[in-house]
């Protein structure tokens, strides 16, 4: 397992671009199982999740051209399976994507629990009673591996003629169960409607690529989504949107490392709850709507602004448009660097919050209530630390953190890392950061 050496305490400065967003690359690309024509996708990020998405669909019979310069060709002509590796999708979350395309293509698709970050249960009935709104069967089966482990299969199988569309309830409004009713549905005959969709930036990137391969939508970026399924799909070309999650991981970079950071290749339009989340803890954010950028200056006010009549603010995570889940490790950190109390209410999932553990032994005063809540009391000095990343994002807060504190950090297991950030040692060295791969 790789490591980060890091020395904290030196200043960062200059431009750093943010590139394709993560999770939207992740469903394109098992939505590009639909078509047998040619994709050709652009912006993408070369990190470990694409990686793993990649070499799955290689497995089932699809040609790729690797990701070359942020561009990768897919050409899925002929399906050879519709089971996916055990230990690959045991890896990355975003193996269940290949489900729905699968049961369009084959009629068929056996998959087992996906793998990804540790933070809490992350259930699967909602994807599960998509597909048999659909119309598929799903069959469950448990055995124990060598190891004695109990392994879990499921089996989906679509009905004669096909998936048929349906008008679809999500029991929880989840990113990856609406992506997965969108591809299952592009390919359904007839018309399905998916209540309680979510609405994600990445979730409505998919619905374009979508629209580009030919598939009529209705309701993009609302809770409500109609959508017209189609047998054949075109060869398309697509561009991945702007990662706002790694957007606010610079911003939170720059704001704890009291650093002067110009971040271009911004989406303005998806920033604003980023921003005003930010601002509440004093951090202050110049943006450049016609260029694309945001500028965050060195010595910032950094002081929690208190709610009126003197309450402690709180700082939760909510759905789209709402402060994103995947920012709440990162904006932890920063909010240690700041003067004052806030409480973090992280609500999704009960073990994200678990890495506070190695902060407050980098010298952070922070008191974890419960799996959802933590109270931070700032200004705190870190200091450096023997640490190891438990998860992407909390990889990366901990390594903003390193770079904040005073002497040497080692960062343990930092392929968690690798899975999100594309190159992040050279591209933060390249700003001033002096960060040394093991």
């Amino acid at each position: 397992m790789g490591s980060f050496i890091v020395e904290g305490g030196r200043k960062l400065s200059g431009t750093i671009s943010v590139t394709g967003n993560k999770n939207e690359a992740l469903p394109v690309i098992a939505a590009a199982l639909l078509t047998d024509k040619p994709v050709s996708l652009l912006n993408v990020p070369d990190i470990g999740d694409v990686r793993s998405m990649l070499e799955i669909a290689s497995l089932l019979g699809v040609r790729i051209a690797p990701v070359n310069q942020n561009e990768c060709g897919v050409e899925a002509q002929k399906l050879s399976c519709s089971e996916l590796p055990v230990e690959l999708s045991n890896a990355i979350r975003a193996s269940i994507l290949f489900a729905s395309s699968l049961l369009v293509r084959t009629g068929k698709a056996v998959i087992t629990q996906p793998g990804g970050d540790h933070i809490g249960r992350r259930r699967l009935d909602t994807h599960f009673l998509v597909f048999q709104a659909l119309g598929a069967q799903l069959e469950i089966e448990r055995k124990v591996r060598s190891d004695v482990t109990w392994e879990t299969t499921y089996t989906l199988t679509a009905p004669d003629g096909g998936l048929r569309g349906a008008d679809i309830y999500l029991d929880e409004a989840s990113v990856t169960a609406t992506e997965n009713a969108l591809i299952a549905a592009a390919g359904a005959s007839g018309v399905t409607v998916i209540a309680n969709a979510a609405s994600e930036p990445h979730v409505q990137g998919l619905c374009k690529f979508l629209q580009n391969m030919g598939v009529e939508i209705e309701g993009i970026g609302s809770n409500l989504l109609t959508i017209h399924g189609r047998k054949t799909f075109g060869a398309v070309e697509h561009e991945i949107g702007s990662d706002y999650i790694e957007a606010g991981s610079f911003i939170g970079l720059a704001a704890a490392t009291n650093s002067d950071l110009i971040i271009d290749r911004v989406d303005p339009a998806v920033m604003r709850m980023i921003r005003f989340q930010f601002e509440r803890i004093g951090v202050i954010i110049d943006i450049n709507a016609a260029e694309r950028s945001l500028h965050i200056a060195c010595n910032q006010p950094l002081k929690i602004r208190k709610d009126i009549g003197g309450a402690i603010p709180r700082i939760e995570d909510s759905p789209w448009p709402g402060f994103p889940t995947d920012l709440m490790s990162i904006f932890l950190v920063c909010a240690t660097q700041s003067e004052g109390t806030c409480l973090i209410h992280e609500k999704m999932f009960e073990s994200r919050l678990f890495f506070v553990d190695k902060l407050i032994g980098m010298g952070a005063s922070i008191i974890l209530c419960d799996p959802h809540r933590a109270v931070i009391v700032g200004k705190s000095q870190l200091y450096g630390a023997n640490i190891s990343s438990p998860d992407i994002r909390a990889g990366m807060a901990l390594l903003i953190a390193a770079l904040a504190g005073q002497g040497k950090s080692v960062i343990n297991n930092i392929e968690q890392i690798d899975r999100g950030y594309q190159r992040i040692d050279s591209r933060l060295n390249a700003l001033g950061a002096k960060i040394v791969r093991t």
